[in-house]
C-alpha cells in the first residue's frame, strides 16, 4: 500500500513502513492542511478590520471587528493559534477602532 503524498510534501520524506504510522502520516497531513486554511482565515478577517480602519470607516470597521473576534476566539479554542495570540490581536484591532472613533470625535 501506499500513501499519497500531496505537492506540498513533494520533498523527501521518509516513508513510513508501519501501517499505523503511514495512517499517522495521512492524519498529519490533512490536519495540517486545515489548520493553514484556518490561519489564513484567521489573517484575512483581521487583514479586512485594518483596511477598513485605514479607510476611516467606523461603522464597517466595528461589524468586520465583531467577525474578527469570532473567528479569533474559535481559532483560539481550536489551538489554531495560542489563546494569549488570539486575545493580543483583538486588543489590538479594538485599539485602532478605538483610535479611530477618538481621531472622529476629536473632528467633529
Amino acid at each position: 500500500m501506499t500513501v499519497d503524498i500531496p505537492n506540498a510534501l513533494s520533498y523527501f520524506v521518509a516513508m513510513p513502513n508501519i501501517k499505523s504510522a503511514k495512517k499517522r502520516l495521512r492524519q498529519n497531513i490533512a490536519t495540517r492542511d486545515r489548520n493553514r486554511a484556518s490561519r489564513s482565515f484567521v489573517r484575512n478577517r483581521c487583514k479586512s478590520v485594518i483596511k477598513a480602519v485605514k479607510e476611516g470607516n467606523i461603522d464597517e470597521a466595528n461589524n468586520l471587528f465583531r467577525v474578527a473576534v469570532k473567528v479569533l476566539d474559535q481559532a483560539g479554542a481550536k489551538k489554531i493559534i495560542h489563546k494569549n495570540a488570539a486575545a493580543r490581536k483583538k486588543s489590538r484591532l479594538s485599539a485602532m477602532i478605538r483610535k479611530l472613533k477618538d481621531q472622529g470625535q476629536a473632528a467633529s
